[in-house]
């Protein structure tokens, strides 16, 4: 919601703006230029993306209005998660968690975290590393590498949509231009005519760049910026996910690759080592309900 709040109050701004200066806001009114402009970056969206970007990028800018799902109840909600899962594996063996891991979606311990069952990359992340942990005979540092793999994978296509935007704001300005050009065109033929009927042609061609310039710089661009940081933030969540895992499986107990991953969390959504302990052990309260754990 705050990137919809930014966004009215570059317009409020803009428009504000040019009220004061005793402007007509009839003038900006230009349909045409809007459809030349919004029609032609479209167009070269679909020209230059295959559907799975533009699914993305829809996605993305959805995403961005809802903001971050990756905050700091869903570290602790994680943390706990797998405190629970590593506790399991200690006092059972592996092999009691091979169901979890080959069906999540119906494992009692993950169904109390449908944040995390409904994030599909974050998921299959784990239950990928786990069940290769199950089968046996990989060494952690392999492991660490298949890990770093996937998680450059998911960042790639993470970032494709944002690319992707990034462009078609960049071409913004230059499709106002055109915009413009063809409101000078007209302009010129009707030279001859009322001085009153030439000044507002010229108006609506210069309102194309007008147009142009400020779906760039005002929406596309601050969106595809948003955009990315969401992919970043996401990244930071494997990577989490990544150093808890991995300190597991090196031999550590479950309290202390917990605590590892706590580390690796971002300084500003980072708990506190009480708050986290409290949670792990069931003490603290949460979106998810909690399941003991030794």
């Amino acid at each position: 919601m705050i990137a919809i709040l930014g966004i009215l109050i570059v317009f409020l701004a803009v428009l504000g703006g040019f009220l004061m200066e005793k402007g007509h806001i009839g003038v900006l009114i230009q349909p045409a230029e809007l459809l030349i402009i919004a029609g032609a970056a479209s167009g070269t969206m679909l020209v230059a993306n295959p559907m799975h970007i533009l699914k993305g990028i829809a996605g993305g800018v959805v995403g961005v209005i809802k903001g971050s799902k990756v905050g700091k109840t869903r570290y602790l909600d994680t943390l706990r998660m797998l405190y629970q899962f590593l506790n399991k594996v200690r006092k059972e063996g592996l092999l009691s968690v091979e169901n979890d891991v080959e069906k999540p979606e119906a494992s009692p311990l993950f169904k109390n975290y449908p944040e995390f069952l409904n994030d599909h990359a974050a998921r299959d992340f784990v239950c990928d590393t786990l069940r290769m942990a199950i089968t046996g005979g990989v060494e952690p540092y392999d492991m660490d590498q298949m890990m770093e793999l996937d998680m450059e994978v998911h960042h790639h296509e993470a970032t494709e949509p944002v690319a992707a935007l990034t462009t078609m704001a960049d071409a913004l300005p230059g499709l106002g231009i055109v915009a413009a050009v063809l409101g000078v065109v007209i302009t010129i033929g009707s030279l001859g005519g009322p001085p009153e009927e030439i000044g507002e042609k010229v108006a609506a061609a210069l309102v194309g760049t007008f147009l142009g310039i400020l779906l760039c710089y005002g929406v596309a661009g601050p969106l595809s910026s948003n955009m990315a940081k969401t992919a970043d933030e996401h990244n930071d969540y494997l990577h989490v996910l990544r150093v808890l895992l991995l300190a597991f499986l090196k031999g550590s107990a479950p309290m202390i690759a917990i605590e590892l991953g706590r580390r690796a969390i971002p300084a500003r959504v980072r708990p506190t080592f009480d708050e986290m302990e409290k949670f792990c052990k069931g003490q603290g309260g949460s979106a998810a309900a909690p399941a003991k754990a030794a």
